[in-house]
């Protein structure tokens, strides 16, 4: 059971305290506080854990400053949907909102590799009207001899760049806890002249140390990849492992579940869990196309599987996209194959758009007969 409290609740109240002493009177139950500050309010919500079966939710709704009572009724306690929870399904960063109902596109580099081709991809962002990029500073490779990445020593330049052409947010991957505060030291230094969402690779979903030292800062928000070789609900478990940790500003990425039975794919498509993970949970649902096809191949009807791939995923109601662009990709650092060129993004974003206006006519066909019935 969650107790969610009024707004801005000082935890110094004779209120608050009379809430705590009551709570610790239940028999069996144990009780964990998670706190988010936001800009206009502070929310607080107190977990009842143990057996909160006997426990009246009309009981519970008269202590003193809880405004609303959710009983859990899935798996996955803060961030599941649970039923009559009317917590938000969004959150917003740095003038961006990430939610159930938006759309945003990260397009940018896998792996940053030049200056030159930084500042050419922000570039043709800010032109098509985009505020959201991805770079790869840390790259994990299966090989030690691959590239890795450029790590903290690019970060101040791919900062300025950012605030130079107005991208809002960066999708960035870390794999250790040395590089959020790289970050955080690198976005003091440009002056915050961007966001960076952090970004958990597939490799990393159940390295549970990682997780938890991640969902321990609140500075940033997480995009947390499905792990290839586990079930969605293992997936769904590690982004509860940030949450529990007090970082709820998640969202679920799912990039292909590697098996050969997705030949001649990198890996097979596991788009149509888009509207699963929205049932089961209270997450933005972000689609990663490039890394699920993994060659800029194309039909006969001249659309590249990317794109088809990625309209998959949009009209499915994915709420962000992850996909590689480069100005020049036969010379990329890493996954340069599976990158499309910037003369292509104006066509990708079109074919987007489209995608996106089908999946908002479905919806609203959908609404029309349910009021019609």
């Amino acid at each position: 059971m969650i107790l969610i409290l009024k707004p801005n609740t000082p935890t110094e109240s004779p209120e608050y305290k009379q809430l705590l002493a009551h709570l610790a009177n239940l028999s069996g139950i144990t009780t964990r506080v998670h706190t988010e500050v936001g800009i206009e309010q502070t929310l607080t919500e107190i977990h009842l854990i143990g057996n909160t079966k006997a426990l009246s939710t009309d009981d519970m709704r008269i202590l003193p400053c809880v405004e609303q009572v959710v009983r859990i009724s899935e798996e996955y306690r803060i961030l599941g949907r649970h039923i009559n929870d009317e917590r938000p399904s969004h959150f917003d960063y740095n003038g961006i909102r990430f939610g159930q109902d938006t759309l945003n596109i990260f397009a940018g580099l896998c792996a940053v590799d030049t200056l030159e081709h930084v500042e050419l991809t922000m570039k043709a962002l800010r032109d098509q009207g985009q505020c959201c990029t991805r770079m790869g500073a840390y790259k994990p490779r299966t090989s030690p001899y691959s590239f890795q990445g450029h790590g903290k020593n690019c970060l101040p330049y791919v900062f300025d760049l950012a605030g130079k052409y107005n991208i809002k947010v960066i999708a960035m991957e870390v794999t250790h806890e040395s590089h959020v505060e790289e970050i955080r030291e690198a976005l003091y230094q440009t002056g915050n002249a961007t966001g960076v969402m952090l970004q958990i690779g597939t490799r990393n979903t159940q390295n549970f140390e990682l997780l938890k030292i991640v969902g321990r800062q609140q500075d940033f928000p997480v995009l947390l990849k499905r792990g290839f070789g586990i079930t969605l609900d293992e997936s769904l478990n590690a982004a509860e492992y940030l949450a529990s940790e007090g970082n709820r500003r998640v969202v679920f990425g799912l990039r292909g579940m590697k098996t050969n039975m997705g030949d001649p794919h990198r890996n097979i498509v596991d788009f149509a869990h888009v509207p699963v993970v929205k049932r089961l949970t209270r997450m933005p649902v972000c689609i990663d196309p490039s890394h699920a096809i993994g060659m800029r191949t194309g039909s006969p009807d001249g659309l590249l599987d990317i794109m088809h791939a990625t309209a998959q995923g949009i009209i499915a109601g994915a709420n962000m996209v992850l996909v590689d662009f480069h100005p020049v990709p036969s010379k990329a650092l890493v996954d340069g194959p599976q990158a499309l060129s910037l003369k292509e993004l104006p066509l990708f974003l079109e074919d987007v758009r489209i995608a996106r206006e089908a999946y908002e006519k479905r919806v609203e066909m959908v609404k029309h007969y349910q009021e019609a019935g």
